[in-house]
């Protein structure tokens, strides 16, 4: 279901709910949770996460990549829902923004090192 309007990026509200046995229609106006509005990729983490029974360890074998990023990017779902705020979520946020990074081959070990070591610093 998309969340956000793709003209002004506000985000969209349901407002109609049809049952496609019989075509019956309510109108209104309909609170969503929030799982509800998260992208694709983080409802796969969340999904992953139910699956492996909060495992972490066992995301990073599925998924493929480090625990570090497997941590970060269930942060990041963390704050989308709106579970986790302040200061310490804009380190963890910036954390896994440069891992992603250094897992993509954009940036050397050695520069990862050194920018997460200034973020530790704050």
């Amino acid at each position: 279901m998309p969340h956000e309007c793709p003209v002004c990026h506000s985000r969209l509200e349901v407002t109609a709910l049809a049952c496609p046995t019989c075509q019956t229609r309510l109108e209104g106006r309909f609170a969503v949770n929030e799982f509800a509005a998260l992208p694709p990729e983080q409802l796969e983490i969340l999904r992953l996460f139910v699956k492996t029974r909060g495992n972490l360890k066992e995301m990073e074998r599925i998924l493929g990549v480090s625990y570090p990023t497997v941590r970060a990017r269930f942060e990041t779902l963390l704050r989308s829902l709106g579970y986790e705020e302040g200061p310490a979520a804009d380190v963890a946020a910036e954390r896994a923004a440069v891992l992603e990074q250094l897992e993509r081959g954009e940036i050397s070990a050695d520069e990862a090192a050194e920018l997460l070591r200034a973020l530790k610093k704050r």
